[in-house]
């Protein structure tokens, strides 16, 4: 079963509740401090209330002293189902008690200012305190007195628990719909994944077209990815099937000489014999060997012909004389003056080993027909946006109705040669087409010979 946390409904919904519970709780405390204010708002007003009924029945008695008769209805408004208790005390001048809860705290007030509150403590339970101050007129002279009136808490308490509580059901409310609300939403929203998966999964497992159903936009890069990988792939599959049937047919001819050859030194009593049929299959096995090493290299060029994975500024004038070099010992065993021309530096934008490739091939290719005696030359020329690669020799040359024929794969300019593999060229114009360059051939001096040449765009 799949773990919540990996699906986006889960992932959604763990995101949503958890955000709404941080905002909730900061919520929920500040419904609980304006709940304990409103409460405390309530109370006092009613406290205040109680108090001003209380002041206004006190008198000054005929001896000068102050008297009270407490209305207790101004106490029986501070009453509530909560059964909270209610207390009062009347002081005089300087503070002499009068009436009420002798050990009562009040606190201290001027006369003429609005009624003062304050939480306190009285016989252990926690109290809400009004105290106002008055005076009272004996014609001549006024008497001051304050009025201190507290009611335990528990009915604010409660009201105050009261309003936390619904505002907290109200929240739990809103959570349940929200995430029934997300889990829809982004069950509607999944229908296009779910359309997208279900169209892949129709697919023959050979069908590697681009997906064309519509999704949302936040996906298309996800199927644009997936297109480009599909693209890649059959581009990858079909070179595997042109390799597959392109080494099957090239190796097939010099397998059977093999074959031929093996068998009849064999039966051979000979050892002359015997050891030509030898020689001739192990030229056999050198010819396959550079037939299935042009494969590989067709095939990956026919993979990677869409995009070049790495993109280097490469000195072409660095790189052909190293090449060169490489092929000056071949080039003197076949009796052929190899040599090279370039000076300076010609920068391009390429992959260095598949440009070293086409330059091994058009090489290799000129020491295999140019014959012996002949003269071949690398030779790399900078212009103003474009640098020329050019391979020449003085050998026979192909003739002009035979250019075309050589660029095909597997063709050759005479069938009956078979010295070549019929790819060497093919590569070449492959490579250079890769890097956005052009292949052209002519001959040489005196129409003898043959010049390759490659242009590729220079690096600025």
């Amino acid at each position: 079963m799949r773990s919540v946390t990996h699906s986006i409904r889960g992932r959604l919904l763990l995101w949503l509740l958890a955000g709404t519970a941080v905002l909730g709780s900061i919520a929920l405390v500040d419904t609980w401090r304006e709940a304990q204010q409103t409460a405390n708002e309530v109370s006092d007003r009613v406290l205040a209330g109680s108090a001003l009924a209380i002041a206004e029945r006190v008198v000054v008695a005929e001896d000068g002293s102050l008297e009270v008769d407490i209305p207790y209805v101004a106490l029986e408004m501070l009453t509530s189902a909560a059964q909270d208790r209610v207390f009062y005390r009347v002081d005089g001048p300087s503070g002499s008690f009068i009436t009420g809860y002798q050990t009562l705290p009040t606190l201290p007030q001027k006369e003429g200012q609005a009624a003062v509150f304050d939480n306190l403590q009285f016989r252990g339970d926690p109290i809400r305190v009004a105290t106002l101050a008055r005076s009272a007129s004996t014609g001549i002279s006024s008497v001051p007195f304050t009025v201190t009136v507290a009611e335990t808490t528990i009915a604010r308490r409660q009201l105050a628990r009261s309003i936390l509580l619904h505002s907290a059901l109200r929240l739990i409310l809103m959570m349940s719909g929200a995430a029934v609300i997300v889990w829809v939403a982004v069950s509607l929203a999944l229908r296009p994944l779910n359309r997208l998966g279900a169209a892949i999964a129709r697919r023959n497992p050979e069908d590697l077209e681009p997906i064309q159903e519509t999704v949302p936009s936040e996906v298309e890069g996800l199927v644009e990815t997936i297109n480009s990988f599909m693209i890649r792939l059959q581009s990858s599959l079909e070179a595997l099937r042109h390799f597959t049937g392109n080494a099957s047919h090239q190796l097939r001819t010099p397998l059977a000489v093999v074959r031929t050859q093996l068998a009849l030194a064999a039966r051979s009593n000979d050892p002359t014999v015997a050891r030509e049929a030898i020689e001739h299959a192990d030229a056999a096995i050198a010819r396959a060997e550079r037939v299935l090493a042009q494969l590989l290299t067709m095939s990956r060029l026919d993979a990677t012909a869409s995009s070049i994975a790495k993109l280097e500024q490469v000195d072409l004038v660095h790189l052909a004389r190293d090449v060169t070099g490489e092929y000056v010992p071949a080039a003197a065993e076949a009796g052929i003056d190899l040599g090279f021309e370039g000076e300076g530096e010609a920068f391009i934008r390429a992959e260095p080993l598949l440009i070293a490739e086409l330059l091994k091939n058009l090489i290799s290719n000129a020491l295999l027909y140019a014959g012996q005696g002949a003269e071949v030359t690398t030779r790399v020329i900078r212009t103003e946006r474009f640098v020329r690669l050019e391979v020449e020799d003085n050998g026979p040359g192909i003739p002009q109705d035979k250019i075309e024929t050589v660029m095909r794969r597997f063709d050759r300019a005479d069938r009956a040669d078979d010295r070549g593999t019929g790819l060497g060229l093919p590569i070449v114009e492959e490579i250079a087409t890769v890097h956005g360059g052009s292949v052209s051939l002519c001959s040489g001096l005196n129409q003898r010979g043959l010049i390759v040449k490659i242009d590729l765009p220079a690096s600025l």
